[in-house]
């Protein structure tokens, strides 16, 4: 069985979608489309922009969105997933590929995403951190113990969990995973605690957005980060969206789930090859393919 899945922050580079945008004329629509959606210049950001300009949340999110659905639709008859699931953001391209969601109302709740999720940020000093070498109950552990707020934020593999939180929080966690012999224990170059506590301000806002979409059931299911398990129905998957602010990203379970319901073969739709890395992690026997390369 084919799952499609879909990469989240972290998966921009410069330059991403010209070649989509230069060769389709499907792509080029949709990017100017985006540009008049959101009012100024994304496509040019995306295509010659630094590091840094893609970089800020306002960009990163839309940015990496555009470029997964861009893909997805150009895929057109070749896009056949029996399942999908995006990790983080992806989530929302997961759902516009998959029918339940338009083009522009995900683009717009996407950006009003990202801009909750930066006022959020900027009201209180957080951070993130990836452990690796730790199973998954050390971590948590050692999360509860810590001083501050500090929490799991993302499962992406065995052995590699992201954590979010306060910046007294994550030096605290660090300081003592790194006594429980983690492999790494690091502070990541993120604008703030995405998937913790801390995102409760840009959740309430963006619950407002999302209750005024609509939404559609999904050619098929789609796994979402909360629970790891498909969902088809429109208010489930209306309630999972608000609650995956504050909430893990159980990639790790929902690559299992998935494999334990048949798939085995994963397309990663977007920019960057991440999610077949870790995928591979969880099940090395499983084939993963890019879409970019399937055009």
């Amino acid at each position: 069985m084919k799952a499609y899945v879909f990469p989240g922050q972290g998966a921009q580079h410069p330059g991403m979608g010209k070649d989509l945008y230069e060769k389709f004329p499907l792509a080029k629509e949709m990017f100017n489309k985006a540009d008049a959606i959101l009012g100024f210049g994304i496509t040019g950001l995306m295509f010659d922009g630094t590091q840094e300009d893609l970089r800020q949340t306002r960009v990163t999110q839309p940015a990496i969105f555009i470029h997964s659905v861009v893909l997805a639709a150009v895929l057109g008859n070749r896009f056949l997933p029996d399942m999908v699931a995006g990790h983080s953001l992806g989530e929302f391209s997961a759902l516009v590929a998959a029918g339940a969601l338009s083009y522009e109302d995900g683009l717009r709740l996407v950006f009003s995403r990202a801009t909750a999720m930066q006022k959020a940020c900027d009201a209180e000093p957080s951070t993130m951190a990836a452990v690796l070498g730790l199973d998954d109950e050390v971590v948590e552990a050692a999360c509860a113990a810590a001083e501050g707020i500090v929490v799991p934020a993302n499962y992406n593999s065995p052995g590699q969990i992201v954590i979010s939180g306060s910046v007294t929080g994550i030096d605290s966690a660090i300081k003592k995973l790194q006594e429980l012999g983690a492999k790494r224990a690091i502070k990541l170059s993120v604008g703030g605690a995405f998937h913790s506590p801390l995102m409760e301000p840009a959740r309430a806002e963006l619950a407002i957005a999302i209750e005024k979409t609509p939404l559609e059931n999904p050619r098929c299911p789609i796994y979402q980060n909360v629970n790891a398990i498909p969902v088809t129905d429109p208010e489930e998957i209306r309630k999972n969206l608000v609650d995956q602010l504050t909430s893990p990203v159980k990639w790790t379970q929902t690559v299992k789930n998935m494999i334990a319901d048949g798939a085995n073969i994963f397309t990663e739709v977007g920019p960057g090859n991440v999610l077949q890395g870790l995928i591979k992690k969880a099940d090395s026997k499983v084939e993963t393919l890019s879409a970019a390369d399937r055009l």
